[in-house]
């Protein structure tokens, strides 16, 4: 299908490790927390260095953003083509291209050859 994208080269790992963020060490030590532990843990560096406060943010307030942000970059990085990105995240197909409009995701994933 010609609106169906291959979404096989897209990886958040491949990314951050071709930004030099991560490393293999790092996923397995990542790997061994819950995602709670790797959010609080998140949380608590990013406000130590700015006397508690996040960003400027209203945190709760963004938190579902944020979290529908992580949740797509997963699935288009899982996924390897539209349909099953949208099935992965429980949305319609119809809606998928609208949402990744609105999110701008595909300007963090570098075009990879």
């Amino acid at each position: 299908m010609h609106n169906e994208r291959p979404y096989k080269t897209y990886s958040v790992s491949k990314q951050l490790k071709d930004e030099n963020k991560i490393n293999e060490l790092f996923e397995i030590q990542l790997s061994a927390l819950s995602l709670e532990e790797v959010i609080s843990l998140k949380l608590e560096l990013a406000t130590r260095e700015m006397d508690g406060k996040m960003y400027g943010l209203p945190i709760w307030k963004n938190l579902p953003m944020i979290i529908k942000d992580a949740v797509l970059r997963t699935a288009i990085s899982a996924s390897a083509t539209r349909r099953d990105a949208a099935r992965f995240l429980g949305i319609k197909y119809s809606n998928l291209r609208e949402t990744l409009k609105n999110y701008g995701l595909f300007h963090y994933f570098k075009k990879r050859t």
